[in-house]
């Protein structure tokens, strides 16, 4: 890495929401820290680990899923969205947690699940103990068997874990009875949002911890909840984790504005809170919607994350996300990596190689306007670690498919914090999920003494992104470079190269800011970027 002096730090942006540009941590809890020895990270680590967070220099934390939950899929099937599981230490952990944070100026915004319920929510155990056509069931999607018996689905629908979307129920006389509908796994019925008390309980919901100091949500699924008229069969039946089609009925239906709108006029009550949705809609325009002035403040754009590591398609995925957001005057967002996606160094190509680009497409990632999103070990430059046993595998996409895929665990594995052996002082126990014993050098120990670590990069990169007057302005025009390269300045004056060629390339003028690798006469060298001033 190579530097020079900071500039002034750039004029008061206290008037600016502080989500327009924040840099945001991922945490996912499980994965993070374990204060209690049981082998799975807990709210008590992470707030153990705040003044890490505080020398990373993030502004905001996102908490992945710790409200109750049987932890059929990692907390994202919800029994008591009012609650903290004791897994994770319950709520006086996370008061302690919000507290600390702030004392060192970080917010705290949490996963919250709109779209479906745990089986075992009070709600869903009423709906199975009540008659069909009861208040108790329309809270959720109960329809009817198709055939003379009603033993088919009532449509085709299949789910994204595997197999179909619906299940059949017992009635309590212990008949055969209807169906629901389960977008992702049994265990998380779908809730029936076209019903008021569902959007009324989810209001209180948002005050509940936005009045005890959450900074905002990152809400699950944030384009599933509204389903179309009559739940149509799908003309294509095909399905698969993190593959989406904008033709797809079970998603990004014209009525999940009216929720958003609902839920923005609750956020309006708390000015500096944030609603953030998972958004997996490619059009440009559709996509846009979900982030108009009254509804969202942030969605997730994944084009870049999805982006493979060549100059256009960088360039197309960064062109195609500053467009989707532009004609509504939102905030871009980016991000590299989440607790679903293979990680950027594997993704990359693995090895030397996929670290050396995943630095690269770091420095990109912050050179652009907006907020970004750094998912936990990111920083690392942990790899995916995708020959786990099969007997340690816990995503049920692995057990729904058959055993023919084998799910996101591989992207999940705990973080490594010390030490020359496995777990690394991730758990005095034994780890939810192994950890290959080769990371020794990949732990927050090692490299926070090493100058040219990728955690030192992050450090870095993420300190000049906020000191800097370079970085100002909320565009970029695009800057002529080689043939496999790309170049953007921002208004401010910041100029970042990307060489994703085969070989070294001149770079343009300018004062030589920082760079992912070493630059020998001027020249970048393959699978680097830098930025100049």
């Amino acid at each position: 890495m190579t530097q020079t002096p900071a500039s002034p730090v750039p004029g008061d942006k206290s008037t600016a929401p502080w989500w327009k540009t924040a840099v945001f941590y991922q945490v996912y809890p499980r994965s993070f820290a374990d204060s209690d020895g049981d082998g799975i990270g807990d709210l008590g680590g992470v707030r153990e680990k705040l003044g890490y967070l505080e020398l990373l220099g993030v502004d905001a934390l996102w908490i992945c899923p710790v409200t109750r939950s049987p932890q059929a899929d990692g907390g994202y099937d919800v029994s008591d969205p009012r609650d903290i599981d004791p897994l994770f230490g319950g709520l006086a952990a996370l008061d302690e947690l919000i507290a600390e944070a702030h004392d060192r100026e970080i917010k705290v915004t949490m996963d919250l699940v709109p779209n479906h319920t745990s089986v075992e929510h009070a709600w869903f155990t009423a709906a199975l103990s009540a008659a069909p056509g009861s208040p108790e069931r329309a809270r959720y999607i109960f329809r009817d068997g198709r055939g003379a018996d009603g033993a088919e689905p009532p449509n085709n629908w299949p789910s994204i874990f595997g197999g179909p979307a619906w299940t059949r129920v017992t009635e309590p006389d212990g008949t055969p009875g209807q169906w629901y509908l389960h977008i992702f796994a049994p265990e998380q019925p779908d809730l029936n949002w076209d019903n008021p008390e569902v959007a009324d309980d989810f209001e209180k919901t948002l005050r509940f911890w936005l009045d005890r100091g959450i900074d905002g949500f990152r809400l699950d699924v944030a384009h599933g909840m509204a389903k179309p008229d009559g739940l149509p069969d799908m003309a294509k039946v095909d399905t698969k984790m993190l593959v989406h089609d904008d033709d797809d009925p079970r998603f990004n239906n014209p009525g999940v504005h009216a929720i958003h709108r609902r839920i923005r006029t609750v956020l309006d009550d708390y000015p500096r809170a944030v609603a953030i949705g998972e958004v997996w809609v490619d059009d440009n325009v559709r996509f846009g919607e979900y982030v108009r002035p009254d509804e969202l403040h942030l969605a997730f754009n994944f084009r870049l994350a999805e982006a493979p590591f060549t100059a256009e398609a960088v360039h197309t995925a960064i062109t195609h996300s500053l467009d989707a957001v532009a004609g509504v005057g939102a905030p871009p967002t980016w991000t590299l990596s989440n607790h679903d996606i293979e990680r950027e160094v594997t993704r990359y190509g693995g090895g030397k190689v996929g670290l050396a680009r995943a630095r690269a497409m770091l420095m990109v990632e912050l050179a652009l306007p907006g907020a970004v999103f750094v998912y936990n070990g990111a920083e690392l430059g942990l790899p995916n670690v995708d020959d786990l046993p099969e007997d340690a595998l816990r995503d049920p996409v692995w057990e729904r498919s058959g055993h023919t895929e084998r799910g996101r665990d591989g992207c999940r594995v705990p973080i490594p914090w010390e030490g020359a052996a496995a777990p690394f002082g991730f758990t005095e126990g034994t780890p939810w999920l192994p950890l290959p014993g080769e990371w020794a050098d990949r732990t927050v120990e090692a490299q926070l003494e090493t100058l040219h670590s990728t955690l030192s990069l992050y450090r870095l990169a993420i300190d000049l992104r906020g000191t800097r007057a370079e970085f100002a302005g909320d565009r970029i025009e695009w800057y002529g470079s080689p043939d496999g390269c790309l170049a953007f300045r921002r208004p401010g004056g910041l100029v970042c190269v990307l060489n994703a060629s085969d070989g070294p390339i001149q770079m343009p003028p300018g004062e030589l800011l920082l760079a992912s690798a070493p630059v020998s006469e001027e020249r970048l060298p393959a699978n680097a970027a830098a930025w100049l001033v």
